[in-house]
């Protein structure tokens, strides 16, 4: 009879758990964890700890804990979906495209969108007048910016949201209790089903009851187990706490018992938010991702469908271009990795370990989805950006060889493309300092940063794209020539643009300008990167050498650590290339990596702009192009 009763108690469960199951299913989630197994304290994981020493030691595996805590947890939500963008000239054109559903104050300000959990993980402050709606945040704040240093486009007026579109607490999870009983203090709970709400140890509990529940197993209380193994059902339908008293009377199969997890951030999203925000609301360039070396970095993708194109069911990736990834499976290739459908969300995971410009960008029908604007940029900053105030950057450098995961020696490494550079310059970390490359030598150091995304579209196949027409692939030819998503006079708009979307509403589709400001006397580094499907492109800059120290994120260094840095006027870049360029505003300057500048560049307009004439028009027409200024002031 036992045995029956035990057999119905475990069919029930499972119906229960199949039921929850259901009621519980959603296609939108995001995950941002506080802590994981290489960053094990969530308070620690928030900005970005000083470099002392390899993350892990040993050539047996990974122990259980770190040896150093390096970099932090990053996380990011965009959409996949369509918009529309607007040229230099006024021309209109429609887009497949990625927007901003995390960060987004950050990425109207031309920033990246890429939070530590802190700001990630906290929901949308809603009152009764507060909401997030279609075009948020230009809607709300408009174009209003406040002007900061250069370098930075300014604060959004009265607006400052840069957490996960839709994050909602989840609801409190409830389930009933079979069994309640002590040994000691220790009260073991046996639950009527799985315990399949993340429930982990230090959660608190509240468990609550009717008259046959005596008062000493009430209120809540703090997990100390779970998976506790019990006589009656699995392992995961069971916990265990302290309790306040000992000596509590068993209590079996009670009617009233329950036990249940306040609600909380997990994940759960307001699909309606992710609607309002998310359609029509995609950016060119795609929204721009910044890690440093170390980051866990957590990607959430979501598809919210493309308005103009509902006889289009189409899925989106995530790939990154050049990017070591160690597993397929989060590579965006969907051969070897899964494709998002219409309504779902897929979070993907990077530990970054490399620094260096690479860009990324959807690869599903990759030539047509390029074209229609979905590619965007991403960087990695070096680990010697972190190092303490004072320490020798060849001595750093040479600390990290010790890391056998991003270990470069070229005795033992023939592809080692960062060994430590042929001589100790002595140079040393000072306070701010950032450097393009973990060079050893201080050569790469800058004082500010510009992405810079190279793109050219072909208006007629963006129009028969919206248009319910074949595109001609074999006929596609680049007519208008970007940079970051925008021609010139564009370039040159401070802050984001504007473009009205066939919701009637209008969108940041264009947040990122081109301008260049630079202090006399300064180095600034620009991350170029060529994201163009059919064309070649060459920047020129007029007035200020371009020292090219970076190719495909890999530092220009040969075996024997020689810098093979090259200085010139001009750089060509076919689609999916990299350079790391350093414009230096100093005419003489003490060797590097001296920061003092002796004679700086006079204060001026300059001009980075393609020399190939038929790329500096608007399709045909006078004036536009791949062309901006820089400015040093």
């Amino acid at each position: 009879m036992s045995s029956i009763l035990n057999y119905g108690r475990l069919l029930l469960a499972s119906v229960l758990c199949v039921s929850a199951a259901t009621a519980g299913a959603q296609s939108f989630r995001v995950q941002c964890p506080t802590s994981t197994i290489t960053h094990p304290v969530a308070s620690n994981n928030n900005s970005e700890p000083v470099y002392a020493g390899p993350t892990y030691t040993g050539t047996t595996g990974y122990p259980a804990a770190p040896a150093h805590v390096n970099g932090a947890i990053k996380c990011q939500q965009i959409s996949g979906g369509d918009g529309y963008a607007a040229m230099g000239d006024g021309t209109q054109t429609y887009l497949f495209s990625f927007g901003p559903l995390s960060g987004i104050t950050d990425i109207a300000l031309g920033k990246p969108g890429t939070e530590f959990p802190a700001v990630f993980n906290v929901p949308f402050p809603v009152s009764t007048a507060n909401f997030l709606v279609p075009g948020d945040p230009a809607t709300t704040i408009g174009a209003a910016t406040v002007p900061l240093t250069p370098g930075q486009l300014g604060s959004l007026a009265a607006y400052n949201y840069n957490g996960a579109v839709g994050l909602a607490p989840d609801i409190a999870n409830i389930v009933t209790i079979y069994d309640l009983s002590e040994i000691g203090s220790t009260v073991t709970v046996i639950t009527n089903a799985p315990l399949d709400l993340n429930l982990q140890v230090g959660a608190q509990v509240v468990i609550s009851g009717g008259a046959d529940v005596p008062a000493g197993y009430l209120g809540t209380k703090t997990v100390t187990a779970v998976n506790v193994a019990n006589a009656i059902f699995p392992a995961n339908f069971a916990f265990r706490y302290t309790a306040p008293v000992s000596g509590l009377a068993q209590v079996t199969e009670s009617p009233t018992a329950v036990a249940s997890i306040p609600s909380a951030i997990d994940g759960h999203v307001d699909p309606r938010q992710i609607m309002d925000v998310g359609v029509m609301n995609g950016n060119i360039p795609a929204p721009l991702m910044a890690i440093d070396e170390d980051d866990e970095f957590f990607l959430t993708l979501t598809n919210v469908g493309m308005i103009m194109r509902p006889d289009l069911f189409e899925q989106h990736t995530v790939h990154f271009h050049g990017y070591p990834n160690a597993s397929a499976f989060y590579d965006g290739v969907p051969d070897a990795s899964v494709a998002i459908n219409i309504g779902a969300s897929f979070t993907y995971y990077y530990l970054a370990p490399d620094a260096g410009t690479y860009f990324w960008h959807c690869h599903i029908t990759p030539p047509e989805h390029l074209q229609m604007g979905m590619v965007g940029q991403l960087y990695v900053r070096p680990r010697q950006n972190r190092v303490a105030v004072g320490a020798n950057l060849y001595n750093s450098r040479a600390i990290q060889d010790t890391d056998l995961r991003t270990a470069c020696v070229s005795a033992n490494d023939i592809l080692c493309s960062n060994p430590l550079p042929a001589v100790n310059t002595a140079a040393v970390q000072v306070a701010g300092g950032q450097y393009a490359y973990n060079d050893g030598d201080g050569s790469t150091r800058y004082d500010v940063e510009y992405p810079l995304q190279i793109h050219g579209f072909d208006p007629n196949f963006h129009f028969v794209g919206m248009t319910f027409n074949p595109e001609g692939f074999s006929d596609m030819k680049d007519k208008y020539f970007l940079l970051n998503g925008r021609s010139y006079p564009d370039t040159v708009s401070p802050g984001p643009l504007q473009t009205q979307s066939a919701d009637g509403v209008n969108h940041f589709s264009q947040p990122l300008p081109a301008i260049i400001n630079i202090t006399a006397g300064q180095r600034a580094l620009l991350r170029i990167s060529d994201l163009d499907v059919s064309e070649y492109q060459t920047l020129a800059s007029l007035g200020v050498p371009m020292q090219v120290v970076g190719y495909n994120a890999k530092l220009l260094r040969d075996q024997a650590g020689n810098n093979m840095y090259y200085t010139t006027n001009s750089i060509t870049l076919a689609g999916g290339e990299s350079l790391d360029v350093i414009l230096d505003t100093c005419a003489v300057r003490a060797a590097l990596p001296a920061t003092t500048c002796t004679t700086p560049m006079a204060a001026g307009t300059y001009y980075l702009y393609t020399p190939n004439l038929d790329h500096l028009s608007n399709d045909a027409e006078n004036f536009g192009g791949l062309m901006t200024e820089v400015h040093v002031n």
